[in-house]
């Protein structure tokens, strides 16, 4: 296990550092492919979660006279907390497997090897611009998430819960700190390059043949979930403890 992690760590350090030269066509091609097509999937998600948590930090918070305090906890917890992480998941579980299954499919096809022959390093032009992007274009997400998240909580909060619209507004912002949404934005860009890793990584080492990229693609899936939710615990007990 080792070996392995020290295997991945040495392959993105690679992929982060072979700038020269940098592919900028293909960067921007993984800007819109990472960031910008991604953006419905983290919007609706961010909006829908928002919303399910004015409802239950509403109906729980009630228990204990305390419903007043849903603005604050819906913009703490959607920034904080599941802002990165569900864009995160939503990313590797759009993003990852993507990046596996043609990367995947150019091993089976021996495009990868074509590269070689042609004296073009594949790192340079298969992960590096795929790297950077997740970890430039993740936390834009995280950020439209938490903001769209936020609106969310407020639209159930004015429109089912009672909540007048400007003090919703004004409690949401009145008890966000910066490093809130600074740390949310750090956990966007690690979670992105996670899933671009796992997905570079499986394929680039897929199997041969249409099972081989299927788990390659499915792994990929796989370890960047479970990477994201690993990575947020350690980064959680870094920024707030």
């Amino acid at each position: 296990m080792t070996r392995g992690i020290g295997a991945v760590a040495l392959f993105t350090l690679r992929g982060l550092f072979r700038l020269r030269p940098f592919h900028m066509r293909g960067f921007a091609a993984q800007l819109v492919q990472i960031g910008w097509l991604s953006l419905p999937v983290v919007g609706l998600t961010a909006l829908f979660t928002g919303a399910a948590l004015a409802l239950q930090i509403h109906s729980g918070g009630a228990r204990f006279q305390a419903s007043d305090v849903v603005p604050a906890i819906v913009a703490i917890g959607m920034v904080r907390e599941l802002g990165p992480v569900l864009g995160g998941l939503m990313v590797a579980a759009r993003v990852a497997s993507s990046i596996a299954a043609e990367i995947g499919t150019m091993k089976v096809t021996e495009q990868i090897d074509a590269l070689v022959t042609l004296s073009t390093d594949p790192m340079q032009w298969l992960v590096t611009p795929r790297l950077w992007a997740a970890m430039l274009t993740v936390p834009a997400l995280v950020a439209v998430g938490d903001i769209i998240g936020i609106m969310g909580g407020w639209l159930v909060g004015t429109q089912s819960l009672g909540f007048n619209s400007a003090a919703y507004l004004s409690n949401s912002a009145a008890y966000l700190e910066r490093w809130d949404v600074v740390s949310g934005l750090l956990k966007g860009a690690v979670f992105g390059l996670i899933v671009a890793v796992s997905g570079c990584w499986f394929g680039i080492h897929s199997g041969r043949g249409a099972a081989g990229v299927g788990r390659a693609t499915k792994s990929a899936v796989v370890a960047a979930a479970v990477g994201i939710l690993a990575a947020n615990f350690i980064l959680t007990g870094l920024f707030f403890e």
